[in-house]
């Protein structure tokens, strides 16, 4: 099979499809591999490393797409991208329907032959294709909000952690999935007053277990959301239904009631996000907290 690896378009992404160790383990395996010329510079990797696991590289990203059998990607397809995909292809990537963005309708015509990988557990839920991801981002996100928390950047200026004298941040996390846990985790760590709000009660008993008396557990209303938001400092949106948009948990009226300065960090925003206030910015651009 050839396998086409192309250089990432969106901005401020620098992952790539495959590094050069899954490249070797294909070629190993009697695969052609094609890399774009420049694919991996943005993780440390240059192109004498890909020519080392025994790829070739093309300068062209139409070469790519038009010699491969195989399109290996991290983010969905750019709308240039959509222009060069064949429904002979098969395409390897994230792709977020629920999100509706225009990216997605350019693949909507190849969705016939798309397969979700779900590699379910003894659970049933989503496994080793997704998690990572979410494990990144449910850290990430909790990064980010203590950076968006201070007063220089905006933010109220409360330290998550709080000092000897002065009470920690209160952090909400909407959803305990993986990404949610992990938001958790951060937050448990970093000491600040962490609530973790889900539906299912199976779940809050398995992080009322992992995490102990350094979390509190709420079962999921509109009436606790409601409440729980208001007095928030932090709320981090991690809520997936798989396959769909993401519910909007948090309402423009709830968003109006917190103190001026708080922050939302909306993970589900791939899925449309879980704010009623939530929207997709360019990467280019901050952080916003909006409640027009």
């Amino acid at each position: 099979m050839k396998i086409g690896v192309p250089k990432e378009i969106k901005i401020h992404e620098y992952r790539v499809g495959l590094v050069p160790a899954g490249v070797r383990e294909l070629v190993d395996s009697g695969h052609q591999v094609l890399v774009q010329s420049g694919a991996g510079a943005g993780i440390g990797f240059d192109d004498s490393h890909y020519q080392a696991a025994g790829a070739s590289i093309s300068r062209k990203v139409e070469d790519i797409f038009g010699a491969a059998d195989l399109i290996v990607k991290v983010k969905e397809p750019q709308l240039d991208e959509c222009k060069m995909l064949r429904s002979s292809q098969t395409l390897f990537t994230y792709l977020h329907f629920g999100s509706r963005s225009r990216a997605d309708a350019g693949v909507a015509g190849l969705r016939r032959n798309r397969h979700r990988l779900r590699d379910r557990d003894g659970a049933g839920r989503l496994a080793a294709v997704a998690d990572p991801m979410s494990e990144v981002a449910g850290r990430m996100a909790v990064q980010v909000g203590a950076n968006c928390l201070q007063k220089a950047n905006g933010g109220f200026g409360v330290l998550l952690g709080g000092v000897p004298g002065v009470a920690p941040a209160k952090v909400v996390v909407l959803g305990g999935g993986v990404s949610g846990t992990h938001a958790v985790e951060m937050a448990v760590g970093l000491r600040a007053d962490v609530t973790v709000v889900d539906r299912s009660v199976k779940r809050l008993r398995e992080l009322s277990s992992i995490f102990g008396s350094q979390l509190k557990t709420v079962y999921s209303t509109a009436h606790a959301i409601e409440e729980l938001v208001r007095d928030a400092d932090l709320v981090i949106g991690a809520v997936l239904i798989a396959g769909a948009a993401a519910p909007k948990l948090v309402t423009r009226a709830m968003v109006k009631t917190m103190k001026a300065g708080a922050v939302l960090v909306d993970i589900a925003i791939d899925q449309g996000g879980c704010f009623e206030t939530s929207h997709p910015r360019p990467t280019r651009n901050p952080p916003m907290c909006s409640t027009g």
